[in-house]
């Protein structure tokens, strides 16, 4: 069954009223920073070899070792969760990865840009 004029026209605002809000909190908390899978391996690697060092400065009488085990963990905890800048290389999650020509490459995220093009497309109507 079609859609009244009416409910075409509050359907459409509904949508816009979505696309416009939900655009907001998806691009508000990313900054364009994530964490990187290999700073989370990496670090993982340090805190293992940190309290290993650790145990053994505690284990044998050498506080050197164990304070040494202490600042590796530490660095691998703060490698571990401190977000990377900028993985515009790597594929999405929706799909392959497609290049784009290099003049339409700017700052903005791809967020941004698919709501640029939506809100070109309604200005057309």
């Amino acid at each position: 069954m079609p859609l009244s004029e009416q409910e075409q026209r509050l359907l459409d605002e509904m949508e816009r009223h979505l696309m416009h809000n939900d655009a907001d909190v998806v691009s508000a908390p990313r900054d364009g920073r994530t964490l990187s899978y290999r700073n989370i391996v990496y670090g993982t690697v340090l805190v293992l070899l940190g309290l290993g060092g650790l145990i053994a400065g505690v284990s044998i009488p050498l506080i050197a070792v164990g304070v040494i085990g202490f600042i590796v963990m530490l660095g691998g905890v703060v490698l571990a969760v401190t977000p990377t800048r900028g993985l515009s290389g790597l594929p999405t999650a929706s799909g392959p990865s497609t290049k784009a020509p290099p003049s339409s490459t700017s700052s903005s995220s791809f967020m941004d840009r698919m709501n640029d093009r939506w809100d070109k497309r309604q200005g057309e109507r």
